[in-house]
């Protein structure tokens, strides 16, 4: 096929794309389902359903505007730039060299913590398995680490694409799973929370109570770091209805994040009791390991390290790509001009040695670094792009939207619930 049929195929393709749904829309959506919902969302019924019915059924209504709204004004953020470059060079252009480098410094050592945390819980993971379940003895720390960690690098050097492709294949098996453990619990839900229903609380009692459970909400949501990928790659295939068609995308990926997750948090907190959670807290028991122990079913407890694997290894994927952006930002931005293969190369092999070596020494502070990241993530998700908003002439036509001052003030609850946890 010659140059000038390949481009006018090329222009159909993305004219075709643009006019409707496609297989690359259906594979981002499951990637930015995929990057959002993983270990933690095991944990979510029991941070969110300690609460109360009343603070969770709250929650459970701004799920999805908390979430969408927020990662669309990143996304817009990032389609704001004049060419294709990511979050790190649109941040740039609209800030000046100075504040592109603090915010690509913080972008950075925001995500890359999380990988950390996904490096060491993976390798927990796979050694408890091994151990409990298929009753063999686990190879030495460091050879295993090495091992998962190898083979999920060779997955992201197979190029973007595939690793977002490789996401959408692990998220169908997770849905599955939530929603069959979800439909499997229907039959024992004897009422759980509902007891905590009777009376309604005060205003002041549930403003408190909401007030800290948000990031928890926001958090479990939370794929910022994939969106500006994913805003570039809208933005090469879709031209200019890059932000109709990427809203798009995100309104469904949302929408399936939030139906699917809620189901079985309500399904979870229907069955277990308020002081049955509070026990499964105090343990620090995932909800499945509890429920294993609970109905004292083989079944769940064998499942529930492989729902867990599936979990981490697809936001482990989903985080390279965001900490990755935020690294090669850092390199070019300290002066270096190494061309995109040797760039690539550099900074995978580095990402992946020090993930190495923090999941084979197994630390216990990487809780307390991802909680200081935290109000870093929630101030470059919620307020970065509303203060664009006012600030930068190629997004101004988002001004004036009610949807804007929703996103910064759950930024701000967000925020300063993190800021309080850490005093």
């Amino acid at each position: 096929m010659n140059k000038q049929a390949t481009g006018a195929t090329a222009r159909l393709d993305q004219t075709a794309t643009s006019q409707g749904w496609g297989r690359e829309d259906t594979t981002w959506m499951l990637g930015l389902f995929g990057t959002a919902i993983g270990a933690g969302t095991l944990f979510l019924p029991i941070n969110a359903g300690l609460g109360g019915f009343w603070p969770l059924l709250v929650l459970a209504v701004l799920a999805f505007p908390m979430t969408y709204y927020a990662h669309r004004g990143l996304t817009r953020f990032v389609l704001s730039g004049r060419g294709d470059e990511d979050i790190t060079g649109v941040v740039t252009e609209h800030f000046g060299a100075k504040a592109g480098a603090l915010i690509t410094l913080l972008y950075f050592f925001a995500i890359f913590p999380i990988l950390l945390i996904y490096s060491v819980a993976l390798t927990n993971t796979v050694g408890s398995f091994l151990e409990h379940q298929l009753h063999v003895s686990a190879p030495p720390r460091a050879a295993l680490a090495a091992l998962l960690i190898v083979g999920l690098m060779i997955v992201v050097r197979c190029g973007e694409r595939a690793t977002v492709r490789v996401m959408s294949w692990l998220v169908y098996p997770f849905i599955t799973a939530l929603v069959l453990l979800g439909v499997f619990l229907v039959p024992h839900w004897t009422g759980g929370i509902l007891s905590t229903a009777t009376e309604p609380p005060s205003p002041s009692g549930l403003l408190g109570t909401l007030w800290l459970a948000i990031p928890v909400m926001v958090f479990s949501f939370n794929h910022s770091p994939i969106i500006s990928a994913f805003a570039v790659d809208a933005k090469r295939r879709h031209g200019e209805e890059a932000e109709p068609c990427s809203s798009q995308v995100l309104a469904r990926a949302h929408g399936l994040m939030v139906i699917t997750v809620l189901f079985f948090v309500f399904s979870c907190v229907l069955t277990l009791s308020p002081g049955q959670l509070a026990e499964a807290k105090a343990q620090n028991l995932s909800i499945l390991s509890y429920l294993a122990n609970h109905f004292s079913n083989p079944m769940i407890a064998f499942a529930a390290p492989l729902i867990a694997f599936v979990a981490i290894a697809k936001s482990f994927l989903g985080h390279y790509i965001g900490a990755s952006e935020g690294l090669k930002g850092l390199i070019v931005k300290s002066g270096l001009r190494p061309g995109e293969r040797a760039l690539n190369r550099v900074v995978a092999v580095a990402m992946a040695v020090v993930c190495w070596v923090v999941a084979t020494l197994n630390p216990s502070i990487l809780g307390m670094i991802e909680t200081l990241g935290g109000p870093v993530i929630a101030a470059i998700l919620f307020l970065m792009p509303m203060y664009a908003v006012h600030k930068v002439p190629a997004m101004r036509r988002y001004a004036g939207q009610w949807s804007n001052v929703f996103v910064v003030l759950v930024g701000l609850v967000a925020i300063s619930a993190l800021l309080y946890s850490l005093i």
